[in-house]
């Protein structure tokens, strides 16, 4: 009878091994959100900027090799709230058309043209009209308590606003805001879910309240605010389109089930009881392999099928899908094993859906956006290189070159078309 029992057991993991699909694969495109950084904290730096010198979105030489030679399907394009809005305005519906129309382009280049995904990610880490050093520069929006912040009415007007322009465009996916950077009193961000549901007009392909600090303090916002959030998406979402939740801590896979002082209760606690009547949800996590989870070190120490263990029981027990939005390892052997491990465990686990890798961008030239302890070994842009002028981490570390392992666990067939959901959707080749 054990025996049986045994042969059982592993004949279910192997039907869930050959099931798991990785639906959405891809690259966040940081550069956007440059330019702007002072040494001394000096307000207005860099604002509002010279496209295409100070920063840009995109190289559309390098999205033509991305999606018709490395064949993956989503994009993550960051810009920066101050830029869209700038301080003369003031946060809410009111855009710089010149910018607008330099972000508009890349997304439609992306969308309609290349036939992908586009994440839109406000860079600004839940903050607004001071981004000289993020991410702890700047009011936090939504801070009754202080005069100069924007309110949360404002931000939801922003996101009407910006989401009526791409209403048309069901390959948009609007992340809500990119790692908010400080710790969110639960009635501050509860406040802001509300107001976002009230101003929305058009739910888009997804809602990802991407954080990377903690935003729950209680399991009230984490249950019931979020729900007031979904219930209004599904009323107006015509698409059934996905939703996308953060966790806290730094939406860390390996912290997700966790709390302590200070970060009470945990991600797991919180949102437990978040459900979605279409069961189109999913939850956001990030996850770094280094000795802290931050990628910023070359050297792997965190294998994801320990550290992934307790969120991914999680969210097998609670019927819950999730996707991991930045992961990424630096270009050596000794942490190839720990990202072939972490790109095996989503491929394995059908409860990951999809992975973008942290990250390319035409404006990052010899410098790594991770996992290099400050070295220029070149970023995941494809025309990258190292500052010796040896081969960047796009060779390296994405593509089928020397050590390059990214490119191995890029599906032979992803979603090319419709809206995007937790059960995929037709999954083709792309040729």
């Amino acid at each position: 009878m054990l025996l049986v029992k045994a042969l059982t057991a592993l004949a279910i993991v192997a039907v869930e091994k050959a099931a798991a699909t990785i639906f959405y694969a891809g690259v966040s495109e940081s550069s956007g959100e440059f330019g702007v950084w002072s040494a001394t904290g000096t307000k207005g730096t860099g604002l509002p900027g010279r496209f295409g010198v100070d920063y840009s979105f995109i190289d559309k030489s390098a999205i033509d090799i991305f999606v018709d030679t490395n064949k993956i399907n989503t994009f993550r394009i960051a810009f920066l709230l101050e830029r869209m809005c700038p301080l003369s305005y003031g946060l809410g519906a009111k855009f710089n058309e010149t910018h607008f129309d330099y972000y508009a382009d890349a997304v439609h280049y992306i969308t309609k043209t290349k036939g992908a995904y586009a994440i839109l990610d406000p860079h600004n880490y839940m903050r607004y009209n001071d981004p000289s050093s993020q991410p702890m520069s700047g009011s936090v929006i939504g801070n009754s308590s202080d005069v100069t912040a924007a309110t949360t009415k404002q931000f939801g007007e922003f996101w009407k606003e910006l989401a009526s322009r791409f209403k048309h465009n069901e390959r948009v996916i609007f992340s809500i805001m990119n790692e908010v950077s400080i710790y969110v009193f639960n009635r501050g961000f509860g406040m802001l879910l509300t107001e976002l549901n009230s101003h929305m007009i058009w739910k888009p392909v997804w809602y990802s309240l991407i954080t990377k600090q903690p935003w729950m303090e209680s399991d009230h916002l984490g249950q019931s605010n979020c729900k007031d959030f979904i219930t209004p998406i599904n009323n107006q979402n015509s698409h059934n389109c996905r939703i996308l939740a953060p966790g806290n801590q730094w939406s860390g896979g390996h912290s997700f089930t966790q709390s302590w002082v200070g970060y009470s209760p945990s991600s797991a606690e919180a949102l437990v009881n978040l459900t979605d009547p279409l069961k189109n949800l999913a939850f956001d996590v990030h996850e770094y392999l280094d000795v802290d989870f931050s990628g910023s070190h070359s050297e792997c120490a965190s294998p994801a099928d320990t550290n992934l263990a307790d969120l991914t029981s999680w969210l097998k027990a609670n019927s819950f899908k999730a996707m991991i939005t930045e992961f990424g390892a630096a270009n050596g052997t000794q942490c190839q094993p720990y990202l072939e491990g972490i790109l095996e465990y989503m491929r394995d686990n059908p409860e990951y859906i999809g992975w973008t890798a942290w990250a390319a961008g035409p404006f990052w030239g010899a410098n790594s956006a991770c996992c290099a302890d400050s070295k220029q070994w070149g970023s995941l842009e494809p025309t990258s290189m190292a500052a010796d002028r040896g081969p960047g981490m796009y060779e390296t570390v994405f593509c089928d070159l020397g050590l390059g392992i990214m490119q191995k666990f890029v599906p032979k067939k992803l979603v090319w078309k419709g809206v995007s959901s937790v059960n995929g959707g037709n999954l083709t080749t792309r040729r």
